[in-house]
């Protein structure tokens, strides 16, 4: 019995210290899948947001009527990797000057952005951000913003590439690669 006390307060303990953040970077099913490889991310799930209809579906949401976009919450824990190297993942996984496109998928739901919960962050997107933008000629595309709103997707999208090996993806076999081989160095 002791053992399965532990065992739950070391949960409760992680939980306790994990962090999110939400993330849009085009067809959801590839980002969830990419950010699924890295180290120290503990859960995704696919959603909308930031848009301004309640209770959107996939149907409404492909619409771009609802101002929703397709969107990753990733939660991670801080002590295994940071927002920062997160970041770094995020624009190496986006064409960050691409303007409501990412690959193939085109419309407002596929816009990039970094949607925060803790202003705690907005420091270290700031900063990521500025550092990207150095390597572009173009601006930068990428909104940053407080997340306004969250509604997951319907079940059949949640870990589409875990069910579906061979499904359509906007993001190179490549970059799955490499998410899964990427260390942060601390």
């Amino acid at each position: 019995m002791k053992m399965i006390n532990d065992e739950l307060m070391s949960s409760a303990a992680e939980q306790a210290k994990s962090k999110e953040i939400f993330l849009a970077g085009g067809c959801f099913w590839g980002i969830e899948h990419y950010f699924k490889q890295i180290e120290g991310v503990v859960e995704t799930s696919v959603g909308y947001a930031n848009g301004y209809t309640p209770n959107p579906s996939y149907r409404k949401v492909y619409t771009d009527t609802t101002g929703y976009a397709e969107t990753v919450y990733v939660k991670y824990n801080p002590d295994v990797v940071s927002l920062e190297f997160l970041l770094q993942m995020f624009f190496k996984a986006i064409d960050p000057t691409s303007l409501n496109k990412q690959g193939r998928d085109e419309g407002t739901r596929y816009r990039t952005g970094i949607y925060y919960t803790s202003d705690k962050d907005l420091p270290v997107i700031e900063k990521v951000y500025s550092e990207v933008q150095k390597e572009y000629q173009e601006p930068l595309v990428v909104e940053k913003q407080p997340l306004e709103n969250y509604y997951s997707a319907e079940e059949y999208h949640q870990d589409y590439l875990d069910k579906h090996p061979n499904g359509y993806c906007h993001l190179p076999q490549s970059l799955f690669e490499f998410a899964r081989k990427a260390r942060e160095k601390k």
